[in-house]
């Protein structure tokens, strides 16, 4: 393994700036406090630092808005604090990898005023405009993700403009060569400073059917991946996203990506999100590893799990150079796994299991900041919600602020050790009790478990680049087996709070316990192995 290959199985800390830490008293955290934690960063055991959006944004939706893509917000700090913290992150062994919104920017962007000023202007193609139809309606039935049709009128060209999102996100058009070259300067830009890699951001919303045809109805309505409440899930999403011309720009950003030996990972939303990923990710010259809301569901069973990796080997396995996943099961987008997949009865023996698990599958892993706490989501009050798309859809959708809040350091004190003044989320009461501060000294608490394994598992090259192979074992049992060269390793998680048995196979007989790991569950006994619950096994065979 080369150092560039260094984002292979590689375990990456999601990092939400605005709720991870203020250091200047104005309740949003910032730049200088993430410089401020990297101790605690490094002390995690994880490999790079994933930093949501910090760039210039008028934060419609928090960043994910861009006016700017070369400075800083004034929220986060000015662009010398973002090499503040490139220097000192790689002082401590630390991979950065920024977020890039490249699909869509801010209404409020330059390119966007100047497009939407008239219809001849040097940068009239750089977003998708088009004409009504005769009645006035929007030109196809397209949906927003967030609500609603995916055109919005303009007065000024007298003309739709498409947004994915909000409207306020109007989409580049990137079948213009132009933004595509524009598109990758910004991206360059970035990596002249010196950034590891890039999260891209809606990777599949790039291109858009240019003949502006009509998406069929679903065939079987999305209700796993898309709130039932929202209408998107009933379309097949043929003609807004994912479309082929997508592949060629992958490439030209991949090609930039090797001149400076920068990692990616796209994020990849589709009506067949495995099939998207191979595609993405194959062949060696488009994104290095992608990964998909397929485990940010509600859905929680050994056999969902399970069924996620193999479709995923079975989709590499007929690509020419395989391409790599990486998984997650909680960001910011998604409400937090100890209550989406716990329902808030693990505790910490779920939450110790949750990490081991996902950074035990063939592929990188992302986590989201405090689920090295176990906290569980946050009840966000109506007249608190921040997030525009939990506001369209209150109250059978929630929306995304319950698993933003600010990560609780202190016990002690009204804002948890975030922010000396009012926080621009509240922190509740019950994630106090599950402070960093709390959790330093205790042997056994989710962090302390959190530094061990990740520790552990940097010296199990087996777990990071082996093969992987599910056994048969029946629900709530995951087994499978990771194999590199002459070591063979069982990985066995009981998915639930009663204790379960499983009887060993022959070829299981010699199997030895593997320790180091300070995760407890399993144990061999009279030919069977015994898992306790929420228990979790390693061994060698």
């Amino acid at each position: 393994m080369t150092d560039q290959q260094w984002w292979r199985g590689a375990v990456i800390y999601q990092i939400y700036p605005r709720s991870f830490m203020d250091s200047n008293g104005d309740g949003v955290g910032d730049l200088p406090g993430i410089i401020e934690k990297l101790p605690y960063l490094a002390s995690l055991n994880v490999d790079a630092l994933w930093i949501s959006p910090f760039f210039k944004s008028p934060m419609a939706d928090f960043g994910y808005d861009v006016s700017d893509y070369r400075d800083v917000d004034p929220l986060f700090g000015q662009l010398r604090d973002f090499d503040a913290l490139l220097k000192a992150a790689h002082q401590q062994n630390l991979k950065i990898i920024i977020d890039q919104v490249l699909s869509h920017t801010s209404e409020q962007h330059a390119w966007f005023i100047e497009s939407r000023s008239s219809r001849d202007n040097p940068k009239a193609d750089w977003y998708v405009w088009a004409d009504p139809n005769p009645d006035g309606t929007p030109p196809t039935n397209w949906l927003s993700v967030f609500g609603g049709s995916s055109w919005q009128w303009d007065s000024r060209r007298r003309q739709y403009y498409l947004h994915n999102f909000l409207t306020s996100q109007p989409d580049l058009n990137f079948h213009c060569k132009a933004v595509q070259q524009a598109i990758l300067g910004e991206v360059e830009f970035w990596l002249q400073r010196g950034v590891d890699g890039f999260r891209f951001d809606a990777c599949n919303f790039h291109f858009h059917d240019q003949k502006l045809r009509d998406n069929k109805p679903a065939k079987v309505i999305d209700e796993v991946t898309v709130s039932n409440a929202n209408p998107y899930g009933m379309q097949r999403h043929k003609f807004d996203k994912s479309r082929p011309q997508n592949l060629k720009f992958l490439q030209k950003l991949r090609t930039l990506l090797n001149q400076y030996g920068a990692a990616s990972v796209g994020e990849v939303g589709d009506d067949d999100s495995v099939a998207r990923m191979a595609e993405y990710t194959s062949g060696g010259d488009k994104l290095h590893q992608a990964y998909s809301f397929n485990l940010l569901t509600n859905a929680f069973s050994a056999s969902h799990i399970r069924s996620q990796v193999e479709q995923m080997e079975t989709a590499f396995a007929h690509t020419d150079l395989p391409g790599w996943a990486c998984w997650s099961i909680g960001n910011h987008d998604v409400a937090r796994v100890a209550t989406r997949w716990g329902k808030d009865k693990g505790g910490p023996a779920f939450s110790k299991q949750m990490l081991a698990l996902v950074t035990s599958l063939r592929g990188s892993s992302c986590l989201y900041q405090g689920d090295e706490l176990g906290l569980p989501e946050a009840d966000i009050a109506f007249e608190d919600l921040q997030d525009p798309y939990g506001k369209t859809f209150w109250p059978e959708f929630k929306g995304r602020d319950g698993c933003r809040t600010p990560m609780p350091w202190t016990k002690a004190g009204d804002y948890a050790g975030f922010s000396a003044t009012k926080p621009w989320l509240p922190i509740p009461a019950g994630h106090q009790a599950h402070a960093v501060s709390t959790q330093e000294k205790p042997h056994e608490s989710v962090l302390n478990a959190t530094r061990r394994f990740l520790a552990w598992r940097r010296g199990q090259p087996t777990l990071i680049h082996g093969d992987i192979h599910f056994l048969h074992a029946a629900e709530p049992l995951l087994i499978f087996t990771r194999k590199l060269g002459d070591e063979s390793l069982l990985v066995a998680f009981n998915l639930s709070a009663k204790p379960q048995t499983w009887p060993l196979t022959k070829a299981l007989q010699s199997l030895q316990v593997l320790d180091g790991h300070g995760l407890k569950g399993g144990k061999v006994a009279n030919g069977s192995l015994q898992l306790a619950a929420w228990g979790t096994y390693f061994g060698r065979f």
